[in-house]
């Protein structure tokens, strides 16, 4: 009986919670327009991530020939992507010692190998156009997907700047309304008394790529990171998509011998 009340009592917190923790945040976020079977977009990617991803994060677990399975050769990954001495067969890892980037940057860059399995692509994709400028951060950068993050805009050269807007509104749903309108990244917040608000982001100056550009900049990398993550996976998908069609051949022949057999039945 104890076990019960216990557990009847966990479930009404939980549904009590669930509540609050709405009222207090609520973050919108744009799906990300990835396709990890568009091998162009993957080439770009792959452009984009050692060119600006593998300066400070590693991908351990990725080897550099495993890119000739989106449409490279060898001799383009040597030219285009390796810029360190490496082996073809090395894994993706990054010159700066630990040490360094720790003195740097306070913490050690995660491996980003598996980031995209972690946090899943529609997070990252947002995370890349969520930075706007902050004074009082130490790097000068904030992040509305992760506040307080201690990873500096390294694409703001790209992207342009941007700055946060807050607005305030008596009512959650005005605020929710207002949220859904601006068609993009948004984040909700209890203000007090009663009252919300919304923080969205307007750009401030602008960068060598316009919007869009650089939209379209960001889903290549997050597609080639979630294609990292799981090289493998787009094999399993296109053998899927054989076993769905021999399925369906199948499924013809047998309805078809199904139909000849009761004819002469009736």
């Amino acid at each position: 009986m104890n076990k019960l009340a216990c557990l009847i009592l966990a479930l009404a917190t939980l549904a009590a919670a669930g509540p609050v923790a709405a009222a207090e945040g609520n973050l919108r976020m744009a799906p990300a327009t990835v396709n990890r079977l568009d091998e162009a977009s993957l080439q770009r990617g792959a452009r984009n991530f050692v060119n600006y991803c593998l300066t400070c994060h590693s991908a351990k677990y990725m080897r550099y020939n495993r890119l000739t399975e989106i449409g490279l050769t060898e001799a383009q990954i040597k030219g285009n992507l390796m810029f360190a001495g490496d082996r073809i067969g090395d894994t993706m890892t990054v010159a700066m010692p630990p040490a360094n980037a720790k003195t740097w940057f306070g913490r050690e860059p995660p491996d980003l190998s598996v980031e995209a399995r972690v946090r899943g692509s529609d997070w990252l994709y947002n995370y890349l156009l969520a930075f706007y400028q902050d004074d009082k951060s130490a790097t000068g950068w904030n992040n509305l997907v992760f506040p307080n993050v201690a990873m500096p805009n390294v694409l703001w050269e790209l992207s342009g700047t941007n700055h946060l807007v807050e607005t305030e509104y008596e009512d959650r749903e005005k605020a929710e309304g207002a949220a859904i309108a601006a068609r993009g990244l948004s984040q909700t917040e209890l203000a007090g008394e009663g009252k919300y608000k919304v923080m969205t982001l307007a750009q401030a100056h602008a960068g060598k790529l316009s919007r869009p550009d650089y939209e379209a900049f960001v889903a290549d990398t997050v597609n080639f990171m979630d294609y990292i993550a799981e090289p493998v996976h787009n094999e399993r998908v296109r053998l899927g998509i054989i076993v769905l069609m021999f399925l369906g051949l199948l499924f013809v022949l047998a309805f078809w011998t199904k139909v000849e057999f009761w004819k002469d039945v009736h």
